[in-house]
Parts: structure tokens; sequence; C-alpha cells
């Protein structure tokens, strides 16, 4: 299910992580050539993502929301 990028926060090993709209974080890493999100490098490039969709595969799987949301 797609979501919105509400936010964002370094987990303990200094990687970005997306916060969604409905209460999930997901990793948003630039690994080339694998995952390519250079947006992710940048404050400017993280911000101009706020809004934009993800796939949560937590929503798809009904999780419940993540507590780590610092």
């Amino acid at each position: 299910m797609d979501q919105p990028i509400s936010g964002y926060h370094c987990d303990d090993e200094q990687h970005w992580v997306a916060e969604l709209a409905c209460g999930h974080n997901q990793h948003v890493r630039h690994n080339p050539p694998w995952m390519s999100r250079p947006w992710v490098t940048t404050l400017e490039g993280r911000q101009s993502m706020i809004g934009q969709l993800l796939q949560c595969k937590k929503c798809d799987e009904q999780a419940p929301p993540d507590r780590d949301r610092t």
C-alpha cells in the first residue's frame, strides 16, 4: 500500500529512515546500483520528498505502527 512520507530520522547506524503517515518507518538508502535514491543524501532532497508515496510492506501485512518515531 502506498503511503506518504511525513518525516525522517536516522537510525542507530546513521541510515536514513522515512516516517510514513501510516505510522510505519522504512529505510530509504541511496545504494547504487541496487537502489538509486540520490535525494536521500541531502536535506533539500529529503525535504523535497515529503508527501511523496512509498510502498509500505508493513501496511500490506497489516502490521501495527512502529514505536521508534523519533
